[in-house]
């Protein structure tokens, strides 16, 4: 029986714990949430589960932790995760842009002899551009496409006038390590992309806004020794969150079957 614990406790995780319950192989530990949150995440992930402010307060020591809170939960727990020997698989991918951050998990997690994975997220072909990068990279872009609507509340809002878009605009050029910085609510996807392949500063990153868009549309390119490689995925939300990526949960999924699968497609 291996045994995962969750961070978090939105529509992320409530997906994730809703597919391992039952599993005969896996079981759920408990769910690690913030502090002053706990009633909220107990009555978000339902009664029998342990819902804990920490990892040392789980009633057993979990295989796997699975951060599906974000930048926050990497930060808040991610160190302690790994300083104790635990593999701990996160979202979260953009908070490595930080990189005293990344510095401090890495560090973390040699001492503790445990690994931290970035979930694939809603993006794909990751493992194409980690393969490529060892034979060498030349260029790797990124677009996002999404309806103006879904661009409110970030930098978008200044440069265009998205109540009257009629055109897709491009409203972001530059680096992965801007985007995620400036865009910090879709930083994830870009951050994915840097660390698989050339990087922060290298990776070119471009971000539109298109009322024709009815879902959010990843485009990936990247040309290196190995040849040439175009992705473009349209990504649909979950049911009951439009702001929460259906991969995303799914690649979380995915990790925790991982545990127990005897061969697996690397």
């Amino acid at each position: 029986m291996k045994l995962v614990a969750i961070i978090g406790y939105g529509a992320i995780a409530r997906h994730v714990a809703g597919a391992l319950a039952g599993r005969e192989t896996i079981r759920l530990a408990g769910v690690i949430g913030r502090a002053d949150g706990l009633g909220a995440a107990r009555a978000a992930m339902g009664e029998g589960l342990a819902v804990v402010g920490d990892i040392c307060e789980l009633p057993a020591r979990p295989d796997l932790v699975l951060d599906c809170a974000g930048h926050s939960g990497l930060i808040a727990h991610g160190e302690r995760i790994l300083r104790q020997g635990i593999d701990l698989t996160s979202v979260a991918a953009g908070a490595l842009a930080d990189d005293s951050l990344r510095d401090t998990l890495a560090a973390a997690a040699r001492d503790g002899q445990a690994r931290l994975r970035i979930a694939a997220g809603a993006i794909g072909g990751l493992d194409v551009l980690a393969s490529a990068r060892e034979g060498g990279l030349a260029r790797v872009t990124y677009r996002g496409r999404k309806p103006p609507a879904s661009w409110r509340g970030t930098p978008a809002e200044t440069i265009l006038d998205l109540d009257r878009l009629d055109a897709a605009r491009t409203h972001f050029r530059g680096s992965a390590r801007e985007a995620a910085r400036l865009y910090p609510k879709n930083a994830n996807v870009t951050a994915s992309i840097a660390l698989a392949g050339i990087g922060f500063d290298a990776t070119e990153v471009e971000l539109i806004a298109d009322p024709a868009c009815t879902s959010n549309c990843h485009e990936l390119e990247a040309e290196g020794d190995f040849g040439t490689f175009t992705l473009r995925l349209q990504g649909r939300p979950l049911p009951d969150n439009p702001k929460s990526s259906a991969l995303t949960a799914m690649s979380m999924i995915h990790a925790a079957l991982s545990l127990e699968t005897p061969i697996l497609v690397a």
